[in-house]
């Protein structure tokens, strides 16, 4: 085993070239639990923790080191332990906010090439919930995937796999079934060596149960799915990180019942909903509300159903939330500043004194 199984490659050297000349080790973060971490290297696997400087300096949870990155650490095998020193810069980042009240970025996966949206077809099947996937998908900077998972438990995955294409336009769709060993060929050019892909869905989609069957053996335990609801129990409860036969690496996370945007840019909406942004693009006014002007475009698709009400809805839904995570998100980055520079000033009047 080499780092280089899990990805390590030379811009990743070439970013951690001044750690590595002062004696530090490059490793990957392959899970986390409670603040404690376990990581590869070159020479195995340990438990780490970060050093009291970076926990110190860090604003905020996005500040810690997450599943997937990159990292540099004092490693120490004869006691069996390391310190984590540095997080390299992301490739790409899969964040969502952190349930509840706060507002605060929580990063549940790191450095990934694929983004594999699982969504299977049962009473799992929702447009609406893939909608809210997507968008975060393409924010995060990695590549989206669309699983319909259950495949053998659809009596029409045509007319779903359409029903999807509608929302989903030119992202790639492939219906999969692990207990019928289907698709699994089409999934091969996204786990390559070097290949990192992140597993997201609900509770229940079928994850563990798709990691398991691309492992070829059980790596993740699976729960059955309630037969009333057809919803699955969290089977994952914490984001692991598996080197896969095939060469690739694949993160596993826990099913999120609430998947609370984070932050996402125009264009990552505009990704997500193409079709309205075209149909926006041709109304006769730029800053058109689309309420009650003469030659809207979005609005004349609505009355002759060339765009779905539910669809237009769901894509306001994600503006207004966007534009309501923003205004907490520049609140909170104000005061994360504030708090960072009084803990700064603090650490140097104390070098000072000294």
């Amino acid at each position: 085993m080499t780092l280089a199984d899990y990805g390590w490659n030379q811009t990743l050297r070439t970013r951690a070239a001044g750690d590595l000349a002062s004696g530090l080790s490059a490793a990957r973060v392959i899970s986390e639990y409670k603040g404690q971490y376990r990581i590869v290297t070159e020479s195995g696997f340990f438990p780490a923790e970060i050093t009291g400087r970076m926990r110190h300096l860090a604003a905020g949870r996005r500040d810690f080191p997450a599943v997937g990155d990159w990292i540099t650490a004092d490693v120490r095998p004869s006691d069996g332990r390391a310190t984590i020193h540095r997080i390299l810069p992301r490739m790409s980042k899969f964040s969502r906010n952190i349930a509840g009240e706060t507002t605060e970025e929580q990063i549940v996966a790191a450095n990934m090439n694929t983004v594999f949206l699982v969504m299977a077809l049962n009473h799992d099947f929702n447009l609406r919930r893939l909608e809210r996937y997507l968008t975060m998908a393409w924010e995060s900077g990695a590549n989206p995937v669309i699983l319909l998972s259950k495949a053998d438990l659809c009596p029409d995955v045509a007319q779903k796999i359409s029903e999807v294409e509608e929302v989903a336009i030119g992202v790639p769709i492939f219906p999969v079934s692990a207990l019928q060993n289907q698709g699994r060929e089409q999934l091969d050019p996204y786990l390559g060596k070097g290949q990192t892909v992140v597993f997201l869905g609900s509770s229940g989609a079928g994850k563990s149960t798709l990691v398991n069957w691309l492992c070829g053996e059980v790596r993740q335990s699976v729960q059955e799915v309630r037969a009333d609801d057809d919803r699955g129990r969290h089977t994952t409860t914490s984001r692991e990180l598996i080197l896969l036969p095939s060469g690739g690496v694949v993160i596993d996370t826990p099913g999120m019942r609430e998947l609370q945007l984070w932050n996402a840019s125009d264009e990552s909406v505009g990704h997500s909903f193409a079709d309205i942004e075209e149909l926006a693009s041709r109304c006769r006014f730029r800053d058109c509300t689309h309420t009650h002007e003469p030659g809207c475009a979005v609005r004349r698709a609505l009355d002759d159903g060339r765009l779905d009400q539910a669809r237009y809805t769901s894509y306001l839904k994600l503006q207004r939330e966007l534009a309501h995570v923003r205004r907490k998100t520049d609140r909170q980055a104000m005061l994360q500043e504030k708090a960072r520079w009084k803990k700064l000033s603090k650490t140097m009047r104390k070098q000072n004194h000294h």
